[in-house]
């Protein structure tokens, strides 16, 4: 090697180290001491260790004016690269809040952008870190159209490759939409929000005064926005989640979800189920304890878990293959469908099929829920939007009714009438158009009203539908259920029914795409 060789090398060496430490321990301990982690830390609790691969870590912007010309740091403020989850390939970008706050300009727009095309090339998952202040107000309307090019990008992938942002930081303005665009969006407590217009702009519009966490925290957006799939207390905690919910995706529309071996027995018996649900059609209980008693090693994971509480969405795998899960919470407003919960399934529904996950309803249902501001904020609407997310859905599907199932709610939560492969149903099922009660106030109205003893009426009447119409046997005698089984054995019967699905394939009409009630 000669002495020349030996210069650059050793300057390559300098230059990388100095990109790599960023821009020094002062501006380090600065973000630490904001209670936040640095761009390269959150990518080594991301990614496998040691597995990091960086691309353009010498990149520095061109911009001038406003004293940008003397301040070009190497990466531009963005870490780009990719790595891996559990062995498996993951891209990832990081804003470095020390250089420019994060602020987005154009040549950290063009080194994202770089990115997003080589996991979409590849076929790979797209983890976005974020934590910057919007775009570099100093480079102006270029840097706006940067964020045009992500928001494409997040499109164009959209249902192509799994995208996840995690929020760290702030994001406001227009920088909130790429991760709005995204599939999954995680949040920390005390250090990210998101919001489109800031506490001042609000204040000076509205007059409402309202902190950063108010506005756009993240209990804000786990719990009443629904913009985040989860919120945690810390980096590290929703980092692991991150890799957990990984490893529960496949690469890539063109791949099935990863399989395992399962360490649970396939034929295991629930009989904890026969206790866990009351046969008592008015009485609550938990759903949640009957998916852990169902799926492998009781383990799921929930997406969504603090908003549209009254039903549940979630990732788990029965004999070792992940399963998407939507069930009605009658431990929430009774497991009624309203605009929130109808958003919430829809959009699991349609991840679920983009990805090739099968999907498990569980179904308890008492109706949609009645009133007036549901009506006037568009229930029909929204409620459609699980009737059409299901209908298009071509994984396999399988209906599993344990009590309720009333009205249009039991047509919405994937009945065999919109394309369920498989209905099945436990005995203590009651499938009808409504309740016994109310469906005997309605027809026999005149006779009770003229009776010397309504409520003996009513009360023979209630038994008469009950009997005539809603016995555990009715739908399946017409075929609307293909089998009431044991509960015992809803396990081992859910895992035989997936395992005939699996090779399942389905054609969708020829066209350019469909027009769903957004």
């Amino acid at each position: 090697m000669t002495t020349d060789t030996l210069t650059r090398t050793a300057e390559l060496a300098r230059i990388r180290a100095q990109a790599q430490g960023g821009p020094g321990p002062e501006a380090t301990a600065q973000q630490h001491g904001r209670g936040k982690l640095t761009a390269r830390e959150r990518i080594g609790l991301l990614l496998d260790e040691g597995s990091f691969t960086e691309i353009e870590p010498l990149r520095r912007h061109r911009a001038t004016g406003f004293g940008l010309e003397a301040k070009r740091p190497h990466t531009d403020g963005v870490v780009t690269g990719w790595g891996t989850v559990h062995g498996r390939t993951v891209f990832v970008y990081a804003h470095d809040f020390r250089i420019f706050g994060g602020a987005l300009g154009e040549a950290h727009a063009q080194k994202i952008h770089k990115l997003m095309d080589l996991a979409a090339a590849a076929g790979s998952p797209l983890v976005s870190l974020n934590d910057g202040a919007g775009a570099r107000i100093q480079e102006g309307v270029s840097a706006l159209a940067g964020y045009g090019g992500i928001f494409t990008r997040n499109v164009r992938s959209s249902g192509v490759i799994p995208q996840i942002s995690v929020m760290l930081g702030p994001c406001a303005g227009g920088a909130a939409y790429s991760p709005a665009l995204t599939d999954f969006v995680f949040m920390v407590r005390g250090i990210s929000q998101m919001f489109i217009t800031g506490p001042d702009v609000v204040q000076a519009v509205t007059g409402e005064r309202v902190s950063h966490d108010g506005l756009g925290g993240a209990d804000v957006h786990a719990a009443v926005s629904g913009v985040a799939a989860a919120a945690y207390d810390d980096e590290e905690s929703c980092l692991e989640d991150v890799r957990h919910l990984l490893s529960l995706l496949p690469a890539n529309n063109r791949e099935l979800p990863p399989a395992t071996e399962p360490s649970d027995t396939p034929g295991r018996r629930c009989d904890a189920l026969l206790e866990l649900v009351p046969g008592e059609p008015n009485q609550a209980y938990d759903m949640r304890a009957v998916i852990e008693e169902i799926v492998d090693d009781g383990e799921f994971f929930e997406v969504q878990a603090g908003w549209a509480g009254n039903l549940l969405c979630a990732l788990a795998r029965l004999d070792g293959h992940v399963v998407g899960v939507v069930a009605n919470q009658p431990a929430e407003t009774a497991g009624v469908l309203d605009i929130h919960a109808a958003e919430k399934g829809a959009r699991f529904v349609q991840f679920c099929d983009a990805f090739s996950i099968p999907l498990v309803t569980l179904v308890d249902v008492p109706g949609f829920l009645p009133g007036v501001g549901q009506e006037h904020q568009g229930i029909i609407r929204h409620g459609a939007k699980l009737l059409y997310a299901y209908c298009n859905a071509t994984v396999p599907r399988v209906q599993l009714i344990l009590r309720k199932a009333y009205g249009g709610a039991y047509i919405v939560m994937d009945s065999r009438s919109i394309g369920a492969d498989l209905s099945l149903a436990w005995p203590t099922n009651e499938i009808a158009v409504m309740g016994a009660e109310g469906a005997a106030n309605v027809v026999f109205r005149r006779e009770i009203a003229a009776a010397d003893d309504p409520e003996a009426v009513r009360a023979q009447r209630i038994k008469e539908y009950r009997a005539e119409l809603m016995h555990p046997y009715y739908a399946a005698e017409r075929g609307l259920v293909d089998d009431v089984i044991d509960p015992r054995e809803t396990r081992s019967v859910l895992i035989r029914s997936l395992a005939m699905l699996r090779g399942k394939h389905a054609d969708l009409p020829s066209r350019k795409h469909g027009n769903p009630p957004l």
